[in-house]
């Protein structure tokens, strides 16, 4: 992100609890899936690069779709944590843990996430992102409808 870029007060918040949450998430990620499928990750030594690694790209998308004008975001935050869950989904397969059962919903809508690792709301990720998160998402729409009011839209 370039140096120069000033984020808004709420996202600038977002992403600094991001920052502190997002790599032991990950990290949680492997762990219960792991566990639920009867092993135990304890041992395996490329958890921590995946979730550094996996967090650090994360962080990154996340600070430039915030950096984004609100009118020209695609995505937003939650899409790209459930992005996220890939690494931690190659890293289950390659230790051999099997998927557990998917309902016809899951599977028809959630292809790509076989473990059930995409989170559905902010507190599935950490409790800590949820007063930030909700702020943000509040602090966008409030900026797009101010816009269409000004612009005589509503």
């Amino acid at each position: 992100m370039a140096d120069d870029v000033q984020l808004p007060e709420p996202a600038a918040d977002l992403l600094a609890a991001a920052e502190r949450v997002t790599s032991p998430w990950l990290r949680r990620c492997v762990e219960r899936a792991a566990l639920a499928g009867g092993h135990d990750p304890s041992g395996w030594d490329d958890v921590d690069a995946m979730a550094d690694d996996a967090a650090s790209d994360l962080l990154s998308a996340l600070e430039t779709l915030l950096a984004t004008d609100v009118d020209e975001q695609r995505n937003n935050p939650l899409s790209l944590y459930r992005a996220a869950t890939a690494a931690p989904t190659e890293l289950l397969r390659r230790h051999g843990v099997p998927e557990p059962h998917a309902d016809r919903f899951a599977a028809d809508h959630f292809p790509d996430d076989p473990y059930h690792l995409g989170p559905a709301t902010w507190n599935d990720i950490d409790d800590e992102l949820h007063t930030p998160g909700l702020t943000w998402g509040a602090w966008k729409a409030m900026t797009v409808l101010q816009r269409r009011r000004d612009e005589g839209l509503r």
